[in-house]
């Protein structure tokens, strides 16, 4: 499978396993796992045809490994706007993650800090460049420092995905640092 082919299937995937299942008809369990059957059945119906070998293929290759397979089942590994409960247990987090953002989103994080908006958690990266690469996908990329350390022993909890991405329920104002 060429790389364009491999990134539209990855958004693909992205989008109907992390926001809306059923446009493609199929229904995540309570933990966000879809039966990889089921989920290659509903592609085919959907004139979005995918092959076991080339599935294992994306999930083997994303670089952010968005999915997770175990067994005969498959899953966003985070990012959901539908209610999944990933059964993440909580983690205790390294002094400092980052978030990455721009510039236009200052002003509000300034005063509300970081909200999930439409997901179901915050999400925060163990350093600078991966920060840096999520905040450029929507701009100039502006990183943050989020005092994990202060909120942990504030009682916030975190919990880390397969793939290293760290999740919070929130990240108020107190606990960014805007400039080292």
């Amino acid at each position: 499978m060429d790389e364009r082919r491999t990134v539209k299937v990855s958004k693909y995937l992205s989008k109907h396993l992390r926001h809306q299942p059923e446009r493609i008809g199929i229904t995540l369990d309570a933990h966000g796992w879809v039966p990889i059957d089921t989920l290659l059945h509903a592609l085919a119906r959907n004139h979005f045809p995918l092959t076991r070998a080339e599935l294992d293929q994306v999930v083997a290759l994303n670089d952010k490994q968005r999915f997770a397979i175990e067994g005969d089942r498959i899953r966003a590994s985070q990012g959901h706007t539908v209610p999944v409960d990933l059964g993440l247990p909580p983690a205790e987090p390294p002094a400092y993650l980052y978030h990455g953002t721009v510039g236009r989103a200052l002003e509000s994080i300034r005063s509300e800090g970081l909200r999930p908006m439409d997901r179901t958690h915050v999400h925060l990266s163990p350093d600078r460049e991966t920060a840096t690469r999520v905040g450029a996908r929507r701009g100039r990329p502006i990183v943050l420092s989020v005092d994990a350390g202060a909120m942990h022993r504030a009682g916030h909890t975190f919990h880390v995905s397969a793939n290293g991405v760290w999740l919070t329920e929130a990240v108020p104002p107190a606990f960014l640092r805007f400039r080292d």
